[in-house]
């Protein structure tokens, strides 16, 4: 039913001063949603980045035919300095051995390499990545601290041959930035990923050399490979890294990071005692050139610039791992939730019957309809009620309507039907005023917009004949589904409503009677102190309500309503901004119902939490699934990602499907639900946020109307158990 607001918030005079305080509200509920926004993607956007994977060196290009490159460098040295002018090669000289380290640091494996190095006085050089830098940057001091010599490995690992000129300089930017920002240095010794001995180089590859020449960098090949990332063993490592001409200098490539290095580790015990015995001396690239080194301390901005990024890295790290369990939470909440579901429905459809259950409820029942400006509507919802077969007495209650919704009701001429006419003052207002006008102990209450099948009324009431009963909750149906925007709501009400109500049922702790078909005992009304004005929810409330009040609430599956969803997205948001505030409050409200004893205890035990848990906390948390399923689609296995997504909409398929059969719904609307799960759900996530915030900022939300369309009709192939 539509509405004037009933409590606005307190106005201050003068119209300025009145909506002064609106905008900064808005804007608050806007721009905090943005500001998550933002920072989540920034920090997904930043790991993303700078964990990429790589496969290592293992498949480098090692013995490919060197094609376009000069013979200076084919037939030189393994260090290549195109820096200046002319080009120079260096060799390791006679006697010399540089281990050279790749794809560090790694936490594990580049502190153990370093406590070797250190312990047998030999220096290393170690060509680092920037993404491995900015996640370990205490390493890599602890390396420049040792005074073993830094080179850049690039950022993330990729191969330069295959990159344009800009994506490389942004490549090395990046791992300057990380150097800086991990060691305070920069450094303009590079070792291109892939890349083996100088024979291997092809002329792409050349000419990426050239270019990086161009920028400064020295660039460091090898002469022999020991290819470690094999795990061949220790020993075998330690005999590919030794000189097969005695006295031969060489430049050795091993890896510190990019798995198990653990018989690198040993390799190294046995590798340098044996060369120091043949006379051998360790020394670095800097040492081949004939510089004192290829590192420079960094500039004070520099510095900055690095630290702010590596604390960008750092927090983003944190966050998504915080992110991943929360990601767990949410995962096995909705695994265990479809699991409850499916589990308590099937036993709800097979229990025994409630006790009374043999004595059928045949006295009249007042039937309450509450209508503000619903010209469009009533007739139909009046003449579906007239036709009812159980004795009704129907009560209408215009709220102060301007569009002769009372005429419409009028002009019917039904007997059964009472026009109650009274100033506006809210649905619970006029809810109550028909409470206090009905002549029979039962009352049924429905909204203006609602349609009811001819056995609603009868099936809706029959639980009373157990006196402990004080409501009960009908299956509420989308009566306007012929649109993509009403087969998804069709779907949430089958499945999301009416599925759950089953389950609360047989735990004893309904959170909501719908107002679109719940029926109620006079005596438990007046207990709980009758509808409320006090949220946006009234039926919420009183719910909650009634169970602080002791009563029981039951769900009648079989009593059917349809009533009239919201056509557009605009509608649907307001309906739904106000349902998830009206929720809150009531929760809040009856908060108390934790402490209590008996059946109220039992209710705010196991209800509030269940309320708290499914239909505030898991779908707030719920978008983590959308957001890191478009993160592991672009920076991690697609394939894995997509099969994990399709895993999580089977498990929501299964259940929509078996509650559609429990309803004697068609499956055929079902076919919407893989695109209500990208467009409507996210919607849903929205609204829910706004509804949180307004919570937070301390705004009341005035009643948000709905435009109605009165095209609810009783569908034209009754459900089964209505034939």
């Amino acid at each position: 039913m539509r509405r004037r607001p009933v409590r606005p918030p307190p106005a201050t005079p003068g119209p300025r001063r009145t909506r002064a305080p609106l905008p900064s509200r808005h804007r608050f509920r806007v721009v905090v949603p943005l500001v998550l926004l933002a920072f989540v993607v920034s920090v997904l956007l930043v790991e993303g980045y700078t964990t990429r994977g790589f496969s290592g060196d293992q498949e480098g290009h090692a013995g490919k035919p060197a094609t376009g490159v000069p013979r200076e460098v084919t037939g030189g040295g393994p260090v290549v300095d195109t820096t200046h002018d002319h080009l120079r090669t260096y060799r390791a000289p006679a006697g010399t051995v540089v281990l050279t380290f790749d794809d560090g640091p790694d936490p594990v494996w580049t502190p153990r390499i370093r406590a070797v190095l250190d312990r047998h006085g030999t220096p290393g050089t170690f060509f680092v990545t920037g993404q491995q830098a900015v996640r370990h940057p205490g390493i890599l001091r602890d390396l420049i601290r040792s005074g073993h010599e830094i080179g850049v490995h690039t950022f993330s690992h990729r191969d330069l041959a295959t990159l344009s000129a800009g994506e490389t300089d942004r490549e090395l930017a990046l791992t300057q930035l990380a150097l800086a920002g991990a060691g305070g240095v920069n450094s303009s010794l590079l070792r291109m990923p892939y890349s083996s001995t100088t024979t291997a180089l092809d002329g792409p590859a050349w000419s990426v050399a050239r270019h990086l020449g161009e920028k400064g960098y020295v660039l460091a090949f090898v002469d022999q490979d020991t290819r470690d990332w094999r795990r061949p063993g220790a020993r075998a490592i330690a005999d590919a890294a030794t000189p097969d001409v005695p006295g031969r200098g060489t430049v050795v490539l091993l890896h510190d990071s990019g798995g198990d290095r653990s018989q690198t580790v040993r390799a190294l015990d046995v590798l340098i005692p044996r060369l120091q015995a043949q006379g051998y001396r360790f020394t670095t690239i800097a040492d081949l050139v004939g510089t004192g080194s290829l590192t420079s301390p960094v500039d004070t901005g520099t510095l900055w610039k690095g630290r702010v990024f590596v604390a960008a890295v750092t927090v983003s790290g944190t966050a998504v791992s915080v992110v991943g369990v929360l990601l767990l939470v949410v995962g096995a909440l909705v695994l265990a939730r479809c699991a409850l579901m499916l589990v308590l429905a099937h036993h709800h459809v097979h229990r025994r019957p409630p006790p009374g259950a043999g004595r059928p409820v045949t006295r009249p029942v007042s039937v309450v309809v509450p209508a503000y400006n619903e010209r469009l509507c009533i007739a139909k919802t009046l003449r579906s009620l007239a036709v009812s077969d159980h004795p009704v007495e129907i009560i209408v209650v215009d709220d102060g309507s301007g569009d002769g919704t009372a005429d419409v009701a009028e002009s019917l001429g039904l007997p059964e039907i009472t026009v109650l006419r009274r100033p506006n003052g809210g649905k619970a207002s006029a809810l109550n005023a028909g409470v206090r006008r009905a002549s029979h102990d039962l009352v049924v209450m429905l909204d203006a917009d609602t349609v009811f099948a001819p056995s609603t009324v009868h099936r809706l009431v029959q639980p009373f004949a157990d006196p402990a009963v004080g409501a009960t909750a009908g299956n509420a149906k989308v009566g306007n589904r012929r649109g993509l925007l009403g087969r998804w709501q069709h779907i949430e009400y089958v499945m999301g409503f009416n599925l759950d109500r089953r389950m609360y049922d047989l735990l004893r702790c309904m959170p909501t009677i719908p107002g679109a078909v719940g029926a109620f005992r006079v005596t438990a009304l007046r207990d709980a102190g009758m509808m409320s004005g006090d949220t946006l929810a009234e039926d919420t409330d009183i719910t909650m309500a009634l169970h602080r009040a002791g009563w029981e609430i039951r769900y009648t599956e079989d009593a059917l309503a349809w009533t009239e969803a919201p056509a557009s997205l605009r509608q649907l948001w307001r309906q739904r901004y106000r349902w998830s505030y009206g929720t809150m409050q009531a929760a809040w409200k009856h908060r108390h119902a934790l402490v209590e004893r008996g059946h109220a205890g039992h209710f705010g035990r196991l209800g509030l939490p269940l309320l708290a848990v499914f239909q505030i906390l898991t779908p707030l948390l719920a978008p983590l699934i959308d957001l890191l399923t478009v993160y592991g689609l672009v920076f991690g296995d697609p394939l894995l990602t997509m099969l994990a997504w399709t895993g999580v909409l089977a498990v929501q398929t299964v259940c929509a499907a078996y509650a559609f059969r429990l309803d004697g719904e068609s499956l055929r609307p079902l076919w919407t639900l893989p695109l209500q799960q990208i467009v409507y759900r996210q919607l849903m996530y929205l609204v829910l946020v706004q509804a949180c915030l307004t919570a937070v900022n301390g705004y009341r939300l005035p009643w948000q109307r709905l435009k109605r369309s009165g095209d609810v009709v009783l569908p034209p192939r009754l459900p089964a158990r209505e034939r």
